[in-house]
């Protein structure tokens, strides 16, 4: 009987992200691992392998598809109240022992994952998005870095019939993969686990890939949202989450930062779940270190106004929320505050014009 891993291989096509080592051994470039890999071998991630001194990727198939709302991703600054469209692959090049979608994640790791995936054409995943009257196509539920060349293959052809593209990631980039992705990707969601090394090699990282990723993300121009999931015991301390709070700030205070609720998951459940206090704690420790945009997520109605967007000239609320609902969205056309016309950053509404020209962003 084949194992997915071998199943998974009959779906690949020849990267675009690699270099020649050697006449044994390829370097492949679409993680911060950079893994060097000889012939008849994979990645870290398991899904891209050294087949004959060339590296082959996953292509034409997916795991999962599920439109929901946006604010879910989480996109707070994207089309609020609107549907994304998102596909799952398989593997991921980090094993965080609390992922909540290890089952995609680790099935390559784990044999306790029993999922399967389907074979499909890009084309038919945009037809879904359009189906459902979603604004947004999302590769996420794994880790879309690792499968970039099928989802730049999906984005062509999202850009095409005016969708907006995202990426839901660990933020583990290179620089030659996010030039690769530039043209066809629009919206980066990174999930910053921590601002210690020594926890991120916990999880099969480094940190200092994911903060040079960060940077390179916004200094690129696509739209960045962060999300840290706040784990007790493990990234909770003041002098942590001030730390990750600082470095955004330096990077730009419009940055907007989702602090979530961890949960007991996968192989982490002995530590307590986060409370709606450390949240809180978490979003203020945000606020005065200058951070305009501060959320906390995933505890519906027990976290009051931080799950709102409020204008940071007037502190007016501009876009009210419970849970991914939107319950008001006061914001003016261009991404305007309704009441002293400060401009909020986001993605609020398609341009003309095509490619890159569709979406149109805005800065304070």
């Amino acid at each position: 009987m084949q194992t997915v891993a071998h199943e998974l291989a009959e779906h690949t096509r020849e990267s675009e992200l690699y270099e020649i080592i050697d006449g044994h051994r390829l370097r492949c470039l679409a993680c911060g691992h950079r893994c060097p890999i000889r012939a008849g071998f994979a990645g870290v991630c398991k899904v891209r392998f050294n087949r004959g001194g060339k590296l082959y990727v996953p292509y034409g198939y997916l795991n999962s598809l599920q439109c929901d709302p946006i604010e879910k991703k989480p996109f707070y600054h994207v089309r609020p109240g609107r549907q994304a469209l998102s596909f799952g692959m398989l593997g991921c090049d980090l094993h965080c022992r609390y992922c909540q979608n290890w089952i995609t994640s680790q099935a390559l790791r784990d044999a306790r994952s029993m999922t399967n995936f389907t074979q499909i054409r890009p084309g038919q995943i945009v037809a879904a998005a359009l189906s459902e009257g979603a604004d947004v196509v999302v590769s996420t539920y794994n880790e879309p870095l690792i499968t970039a060349e099928w989802a730049a293959a999906i984005f062509r052809q999202a850009h095409e019939a005016g969708l907006i593209t995202g990426f839901v990631s660990n933020g583990n980039a290179t620089p030659e993969v996010l030039r690769y992705l530039r043209p066809w990707l629009d919206l980066y969601k990174v999930d910053l686990k921590s601002f210690n090394d020594r926890r991120y090699r916990e999880l099969g990282g480094r940190l200092g890939p994911i903060l040079e990723s960060i940077q390179l993300i916004h200094q690129m121009g696509f739209w960045l949202e962060v999300v840290t999931v706040i784990v007790p015991g493990f990234n909770d301390s003041d002098a942590e989450l001030s730390s990750i709070a600082t470095f955004f700030a330096g990077v730009s205070a419009e940055i907007p930062w989702h602090v979530i609720a961890f949960h007991q998951d996968y192989r982490m459940k002995w530590r307590e779940n986060t409370t709606a206090a450390s949240l809180l704690h978490a979003a203020e420790i945000g606020r005065a270190a200058g951070l305009k945009f501060v959320y906390a997520g995933n505890l519906p109605g027990g976290v009051g106004v931080w799950e709102d967007t409020r204008c940071p000239g007037c502190s007016a609320t501009v876009i009210r929320r419970c849970g991914f609902r939107v319950i008001e969205n006061r914001i003016g056309e261009g991404g305007v505050c309704p009441e002293c016309r400060t401009q909020i950053p986001g993605v609020w509404a398609a341009s003309t014009g095509d490619g890159n020209a569709r979406v149109r962003l805005a800065f304070g």
